[in-house]
């Protein structure tokens, strides 16, 4: 059995590493896809709309604690709901690459006491706020920088600021605490010590009563640190147009109309079940 959850490497990627990278891709894009093909809600100037059920992929990063489990959760997103669709932006994917791993794993390696609500509550919304932190101002950058163009919403003011503001508060309540916190809450506890050796993997004990203080890790602190600027200077040369990038627009959405998005709800959904499958006929 893998320990990397336990006392080994946690970036070793061995077979057992492998089943979970592939189960947390398939199960973020099956969640990604679903959720874009949700309605969105206006509510006087503000857009609401569900960002994604984040509690599936960082239930599933704290579950195995692993690297490769965060980086899995950008790749389903991006093979699920980019490549897929035909709306693939390699610059423009980078963002999402950078970030949310480093910020799920730093976020979850806080979390050292598996029977404890409260920890768990604060590294679920550290985990998505980190992200849609710095995803806001890599959007204010790219304004200040002038790659994008300021997009007023009436009944706002014409600040990035605000503007970018509003918009994450409005994301962390929705996407951060009703469709993260709350239902993970749930998640956690009922399948902590149980879908880890189905796996190979070993659950993690943690220890009861343990502060998050001695999860935190100056490495992991310094890899969200790095990751950021690279992130900024990725959008911003996708969006200025003026680098070298990888682009697979075929634009299937507008070819064949919205029933297209049952491709990747169906695909992931098949990928996530067989490796379900391989993963409970396993000795």
């Amino acid at each position: 059995m893998s320990t990397s959850t336990a006392t080994g490497s946690r970036f070793e990627l061995g077979k057992h590493d492998m089943m979970v990278f592939i189960l947390v891709m398939s199960l973020t894009g099956l969640q990604n896809a679903i959720t874009e093909v949700l309605p969105e809600f206006s509510l006087g100037p503000l857009e609401l709309g569900v960002g994604g059920f984040i509690f599936i992929p960082i239930v599933l990063v704290l579950l195995f604690r692993t690297y490769w489990a965060a980086l899995a959760v950008p790749v389903g997103e991006i093979v699920f709901g980019e490549i897929l669709l035909g709306e693939f932006d390699g610059l423009g994917a980078m963002e999402g690459l950078l970030l949310i791993p480093v910020c799920y794993y730093f976020a979850a390696k806080l979390l050292q006491d598996p029977e404890n609500s409260t920890q768990l509550a604060i590294v679920v919304f550290l985990a998505e706020a980190l992200e849609e932190f710095l995803a806001m101002w890599i959007d204010v950058g790219k304004v200040y920088v002038g790659v994008e163009q300021l997009e007023a919403v009436p009944g706002l003011p014409e600040s990035v600021l605000v503007l970018e503001g509003v918009d994450f508060i409005t994301q962390m309540a929705i996407t951060g605490i009703v469709f993260g916190v709350i239902p993970a809450l749930y998640l956690y506890p009922k399948l902590h010590g149980k879908i880890e050796p189905l796996l190979g993997m070993e659950p993690f004990e943690g220890r009861r009563g343990a502060s998050m203080r001695s999860g935190f890790s100056v490495t992991a602190l310094a890899a969200i640190l790095v990751a950021f600027p690279v992130a900024l200077a990725a959008e911003a040369a996708s969006e200025s147009g003026g680098a070298i990038n990888v682009i697979w627009e075929p634009a299937f959405l507008e070819t064949y109309g919205q029933m297209f998005m049952a491709v990747p709800i169906v695909l992931s959904a098949v990928v996530a079940g067989i490796v379900w499958f391989r993963a409970s006929r396993s000795p």
